[in-house]
């Protein structure tokens, strides 16, 4: 069984149409709310990253979301299941790192019990006022395809605690994810035209694969645009995961109103079953892509 497939099967039993993006837009109430999982020995490891960056990666990976949708980060609930061997120093450095990967989010409210692991929830709540919220279902034949910073860097940072190796710059991507603040609310609080945006959580890859399935088209990317660093793997560049950059499908003519953004390719009618291409190949099935499988390794 894979993950889609479950989403599937909710989304049948359920005949909810909020399900489909990362975040749900409740348009009635004027906000966005998502909610992320965050596991010991699946998610981090601590052996690896100290209280404060469990916290903060917990938060900022939800509060990523809230950005994707174009939203204002406002409020966050906490839900902690904790083994016995935490104490207090450890609970207070969690938070601090919580609170910072909230980016003025509130913290209010949640749920602590018992577990085995450590076992982090949080829900977060983004405010749509004077913002336009994005849906992977908007990309249009003809709109620019732009991401706000370099991939690949955060899967070069896990390779590198995997391995032992001393890179610091890139453990401390995988660790504590740059957020993209600036990035969406330059796009949301500027465009009028439906957008798509979506983060790279799951990889580029993923991203572009998804947004095309939804909006019925064809994205071509230019593989020798997308930024990253040199020792980042040319595989990591499009399938590595967690870098929680965000990429969008905008008009061509409202790039002019933004900054900091790099163009990596355009939005084109759907042709066949292709959904995506990159570096001369064309994707036209998930598992193609190598998503990470929950229920069962990478696919």
């Amino acid at each position: 069984m894979k993950e889609l497939d479950f989403i599937n099967i909710i989304k049948t039993q359920t005949d909810n149409k909020l399900i489909g993006d990362d975040c749900a837009y409740i348009k009635e109430l004027s906000i966005v709310v998502t909610q992320d999982n965050f596991i010991e020995d699946i998610h981090f490891k601590r052996d690896w990253a100290t209280p404060y960056q469990i916290g903060y990666k917990a938060a900022a990976v939800n509060i990523s979301d809230i950005l994707a949708s174009g939203a204002e980060p406002a409020y966050i609930t906490v839900g902690l299941s904790l083994p016995t061997d935490i104490d207090n120093n450890f609970i207070r450095e969690l938070y601090q790192g919580i609170s910072a990967g909230s980016y003025g989010a509130k913290i209010a409210g949640g749920d602590i019990t018992g577990s085995d692991k450590i076992f982090i929830s949080i829900t977060a709540i983004g405010k749509s006022t004077g913002r336009t919220i994005s849906s992977r279902s908007n990309a249009k034949p003809g709109y620019a395809v732009i991401i706000s910073g370099e991939t690949g860097t955060s899967a070069a940072g896990l390779e590198a605690l995997v391995k032992g190796k001393n890179k610091p710059d890139l453990i401390r991507a995988h660790l504590e994810p740059i957020i993209d603040v600036d990035f969406s609310k330059g796009i949301s609080e500027q465009i009028r035209a439906p957008y798509a945006m979506m983060d790279t959580s799951d990889g580029l890859a993923d991203t572009l694969f998804k947004i095309a399935e939804a909006s019925e088209v064809t994205i071509d990317i230019d593989f020798d645009k997308i930024p990253h660093k040199s020792e980042v793997q040319k595989e990591n560049i499009l399938f590595g995961a967690e870098d929680y950059r965000l990429a969008a499908a905008v008009p061509e003519d409202f790039l002019d109103k933004i900054n900091n953004y790099t163009k990596i390719g355009v939005v084109n009618p759907k042709r066949g079953d292709i959904k995506f291409t990159a570096d001369g190949i064309g994707y036209t099935e998930y598992d193609e892509i190598k998503p990470y499988n929950h229920f069962g390794e990478r696919l």
